[in-house]
This record gives structure tokens, sequence and C-alpha cells, in this order.
């Protein structure tokens, strides 16, 4: 294929990456959006082989490995369920992440295979571009391992510090700079191969200290890493459909980083570069679990909803877990017959990433107008009769207004304290992600309903 028709279907490629982040922007339009990224990656992909043209006896271990690849990715797609979403995503950057490092890695050894000139003799806009690619691929690479092991459990979702830890990572961070100087000067392998070991240990350090609160916000920011890197592997490489879906990643993933970081009250330098200029914080249950709850069950519930003129449901990662979604979609049909208005309220970070609770609400085909975000419809709390909150945790805790030692103190949450009645589905007692107790689960006006969510709103469902 020649350069100019190469380069067209390129920009056909950019242009439907392009449809496909505006359409997911939204949830009516989500699925129209990953047709036209599909539509985009098909064409980048079918445009590669035809401009390498002659692959040899290569060319076949290019399609097995594709096979197995896609067939592993399906695979997962198809069977993973959305509560392990935020894992997977954070396992997939990781592998584009490596990736990246592999074609730098291999584009630093054999030079002469990429016309970037010969060994020890690489052009030097050349070797910067493979030099960032591997820096950002590798700290995207181990970062995101340490996210999908705090997200699974396997690692403590706590923030993990030690003294001396900023001045490190500043330290580090400083180092890769130097070397990737150094590099362009002497091309040497063995401070090759030390920048890609100190960017791998940098994605370690910059992961640990964050803490689960700020959880959806490292997976954003590392989105945005993979994107970086894949763009600079695509200079590389001279791909231009590399360098436009790298840039749109990265670009995106950034402005998202930013946008939740303002809805969270956070610094976004601070969680950017793990936590930069952040102060110690406390996590502080004080025998919380000693406070006088009222716990009640689906017959409450039941009456006090059929007599409410106005509910809202708050959606959290505990419907996630349960797969109540269906169930609750049912209980706001019952609701609805009885004259009752529902809305629901989300917060920008429930469950584990951005969006979470839509998708979910979405699958159970919830209607799109009766979903609100948090400043849409906080004000509504108070003078809403009863608010049914299903295993949102963190998002709802009035002590991140209150108490400046808490880990979530400033972010914006549901003003769900001010309803009249608050029904609160959760298991027990046990603290959210960010390992604090709820103050609202002690509120006068709240009735604990302990059991799964699933099996609870079914049968408030059955007593309505």
């Amino acid at each position: 294929m020649s350069a100019n028709l190469s380069a067209l279907f390129y920009l056909i490629s950019g242009i439907l990456f392009i449809l496909a982040l505006r359409g997911l922007s939204s949830p009516e339009t989500s699925r129209q959006g990953n047709y036209f990224g599909i539509a985009g990656m098909l064409i980048s992909i079918i445009v590669t082989f035809l401009t390498v043209g002659n692959f040899d006896k290569g060319f076949i271990y290019v399609l097995i490995f594709l096979l197995i690849g896609g067939s592993i990715g399906a695979i997962i797609a198809f069977r993973i369920p959305m509560t392990a979403m935020p894992e997977l995503v954070a396992g997939f950057h990781s592998l584009v992440g490596l990736a990246a490092v592999f074609v730098a890695i291999s584009a630093f050894l054999k030079p002469d295979a990429f016309n970037l000139g010969s060994a020890g003799n690489i052009k030097l806009a050349s070797l910067i571009e493979m030099s960032l690619g591997a820096a950002i691929g590798a700290i995207t690479f181990s970062g995101s391992i340490i996210a999908f092991l705090k997200l699974r459990g396997i690692m403590s979702g706590s923030p993990i510090t030690f003294k001396g830890q900023h001045i490190i990572n500043l330290l580090l961070g400083l180092s890769i700079l130097f070397l990737i100087y150094y590099l362009c000067s002497s091309q040497s392998s063995n401070i090759f191969w030390t920048l890609v070991i100190i960017s791998f240990l940098v994605g370690i350090l910059l992961i640990i200290p964050i803490g689960g609160a700020d959880m959806p916000v490292v997976i954003s920011m590392l989105n945005s890493y993979s994107g970086w890197a894949a763009a600079g592997i695509g200079f590389t490489l001279e791909n231009t459909a590399l360098i436009i879906t790298g840039a749109l990643v990265g670009s995106s993933g950034a402005i998202l980083s930013y946008i939740m970081c303002k809805g969270m009250n956070r610094s976004f330098f601070n969680v950017i570069l793990g936590g930069w200029g952040a102060t110690e914080q406390t996590l502080d249950s004080k025998g919380n679990e000693q406070k006088p709850v009222k716990s009640g069950n689906a017959d409450d519930a039941a009456f006090l909803m059929k007599n409410a003129s106005s509910v809202i449901i708050v959606p959290g990662y505990g419907m996630a877990v349960a797969q109540a979604q269906h169930a609750l979609r049912e209980m706001v049909d019952a609701l609805k017959k009885n004259g009752v208005k529902v809305s629901y309220a989300i917060h920008p970070v429930a469950g584990r990433m951005p969006g979470h609770m839509n998708v979910l609400l979405a699958e159970a085909n919830v209607p799109y107008d009766e979903v609100f975000e948090l400043d849409e419809i906080n004000n509504d709390f108070a003078n809403c009769d009863v608010a049914y909150v299903i295993g949102a945790n963190d998002v709802t805790n009035p002590i991140a207004k209150s108490d400046p030692q808490s880990p979530i103190y400033g972010m914006p949450v549901l003003d769900v304290e001010k309803s009249k009645s608050v029904l609160f589905v959760k298991r027990s007692l046990s603290p959210g992600y960010a390992g604090i107790d709820n103050d609202l689960f002690y509120r006068d006006n709240t009735l604990m309903l302990f059991a799964d969510a699933k099996k609870m709103t079914e049968e408030i469902v059955k007593s309505l």
C-alpha cells in the first residue's frame, strides 16, 4: 500500500477514535462509541499489515500471536463481572505499558530494522522518543500492577508510606531525565537498561502511597500514562495511527483525571506525583461499632417508601457486588405505580472507576433522564422523604465535611443525611474502601438494613 493511501486510512481511523471518545462520554451513545472504536482499530491493524508488506516467515508468527492475544482478551471480556472491571482496566493498562517497553527495547537493540540508524548511531530524535516511551511504559506497567493488586484486595488499599518517600521519588524522577540525556550522548546499553529498571521502580513508588479513596483517579491517570507511552513509541515506529491513538488516550485520560480530582477536592499534582505534599492522615475508627444503630427489615423499608412522595436511590459498589441493579429497577417500578417520584443520585467516583454505576443502571434499562450527577441532585436531598442507599459508603459519609483528619476530608459527598429518612443497605457496619466508619450509620434518621443488597431489595419488592 502506498504511503499516501495508508496515511489516508490512518486519518480515517483517527477520526473514528475521536467519534468513539465522543460516544463514550454518555451512556446513551456509549454502544455506538464502542462500534466506532472497534472499526477504527480494525482499519489500523489491516493498514499496518498492508503497509509492512513483506513479513517473510515472521508473518505467520504475528498472526499466531494476534489470534492468541485476541482470544484471551475476548474470553476475559465475556467472563469478567462488572465488579471486577476496575482491576481489569488496570491490568490491561499494564500490558499497554509493557508493550511500549518491549518495542523500545527492540528498537534500541535493532535500530536498523526500524530505519532508525545503526547500533551505537541511532538518530537523536528517535532515541529521545524511544527513551520516553520506555520510561513512561515501564512506569505504567509497574504502577498498573500495584493498582491491580490494591483493587483486587491482594494488597492493602491503605496508603503505604515511609520516611523520605517524596524525596526518593523526586531523586528518581530527576535521574530518569538525566539518564535520557546521557543516553542520547553515549547510546550506552547499560544506561538504557538502568533507565528501564528505575522507571519500573518509580511506577511502584508512585502508586503505593495512594489510598483507596483515590483509586478511581489512579485508574484514569494510568490510562493517560499508557496513552503517552503508546504515542512515544508511535513516533519511534513512524506509525501515524499509534501517535493519534496514544495522544487521544493520553490527553483524554489526563483531562478526566483533572476533572475527577476537582470533583473530589483533591490536588491533581498530589495524586499524579504519588501524594506529593499530602499531609499524614489517620484512619479513625474510635469504636464507632459500639454506637447505637437502628436496624430494620424489608417490611419497614417498604412501608416508608410506599408512603413517601419522593425517593432518591444512591447506588454504590455494594450494589455492583450483589448484582442488584435489576431487582432495584423492579423496586422502582413498584414505587412508581404507587405514585412515588423516584430518581437516582450518582457520585463521580461511586464504585471503583468513573461511570461504574451508570453502566450497571443502563444494563437494567434505567431511563437516562432519571439518573443525576452529584451537583445536579445534591440540593434535592433536603426535600426528599426517603434516601435508599444501596452499597454506597464513602461517597455518603458526612465526616468528609467535618473531620480534617479523615482521608476523605474535602471530598464532595452526597448530602444523604439531609433526607427525612435514610435506608442504608449494607451487610455490616464494616468501613468502606477508604478504611473509615461512616457517620451516617449512627444518625437518628438512618435505618440500617443488614443484608445482601440484592436479597434485601427483592424482599422489599415483595413487601410492596
